[in-house]
């Protein structure tokens, strides 16, 4: 990620920055994922690129509760940093889908 990275969702104010996401992130600490992604489409123009994709995901918490699933689009935009690609920018679409 980049210093300065952005990640969008749906009904939620922009998250900012890795700080941020780390923290998101953490009540899915013991929570197992279980992701599966179709690209739709690869871009690259200099040291930019985007990626779009169609996202499912399934979590499953530790407390047995039912899986959660949501599925959708997501658009991720990529920044070459010392010759490494970068999640700049991350627009993720997804919506809770029943079973």
């Amino acid at each position: 990620m980049t210093d300065d990275v952005v990640f969008l969702i749906a009904g939620q104010p922009p998250m900012r920055g890795k700080a941020a996401f780390a923290t998101s992130q953490s009540a899915l600490k013991a929570a197992k994922i279980d992701a599966t992604s179709d690209i739709q489409e690869i871009k690259v123009m200099g040291d930019w690129a985007y990626i779009w994709t169609k996202l499912s995901v399934v979590i499953t918490l530790p407390n047995g509760a039912a899986p959660i699933r949501r599925a959708g689009n997501t658009l991720f935009i990529l920044r070459r940093q010392a010759g490494n690609w970068l999640i700049a920018r991350d627009a993720n679409m997804l919506t809770v889908v029943s079973k």
